[in-house]
């Protein structure tokens, strides 16, 4: 994707995310394994993600965050939605630290809104991280492959072809192609944690007190 080339790629500063997110869970006297299952995600993964040994992919980071009763712009910053209109040539190309999966954001902000959009570009070998969490989405693929596993089900994607499903069966997408796959993501996930938005069901799970070790 040429046009992809000459757009502006912006990283997040080499700061230690895990770090952040570890401080905020001892804060809260959570353990990893209520931070883990509260999220939808593995122990293990959460705790590769405290060590800084795995950056998380924007999802997995927003689900994190609302366990952590915090917006996910305190841990990553992305484009605001001020306009209706995006131009394929002035979208912002930006990532989670140095996870290689990056984002263009499409859905504009306004009072009541509750859909979420954007453009994902999954790097070619890139394997997801299984999760689970509240709402719906629905994926489209605008150029390449993708395998998405839905409740332990594999169905291959190519150009054109769409999922749609509930956000609360443990899903994961696996790019198993050679070439950077296009996917256009919509789904009710706060995935931008704007200023205003509504919190997210996850905030009244009950929550664990941690122990001494962690």
């Amino acid at each position: 994707m040429s046009s992809l080339a000459s757009k502006k790629l912006k990283h997040e500063k080499k700061v230690a995310l895990g770090d952040k997110l570890r401080a905020r869970r001892r804060e809260l006297g959570l353990t990893l394994q209520s931070v883990a299952d509260q999220a939808g995600l593995t122990v293990g993964f959460i705790s590769q993600i405290e060590r800084n040994i795995t950056t998380p992919s924007l999802s997995s980071l927003v689900s994190v965050s609302q366990v952590l009763d915090m917006h996910v712009s305190n841990f990553l910053s992305q484009p605001k939605g001020k306009n209706a209109i995006t131009r394929h040539n002035e979208r912002q190309v930006y990532a989670v630290g140095n996870n290689p999966m990056t984002y263009e954001r499409l859905s504009s902000n306004f009072p009541g809104h509750v859909l979420r959009s954007v453009i994902i570009h999954e790097p070619p070998g890139h394997m997801g991280e299984p999760i689970s969490h509240e709402g719906e989405e629905i994926i489209f693929i605008l150029h390449g492959k993708l395998t998405a596993q839905i409740d332990g089900v594999r169905t291959v994607l190519e150009t054109g072809d769409s999922i749609h499903f509930s956000s609360m069966k443990t899903h994961s997408t696996w790019n198993h192609s050679n070439e950077i796959t296009s996917i256009l993501w919509a789904g009710t996930m706060d995935v931008f944690g704007e200023e205003g938005s509504e919190p997210d069901p996850i905030h009244k799970r009950p929550r664990d007190r941690k122990r001494p070790s962690e």
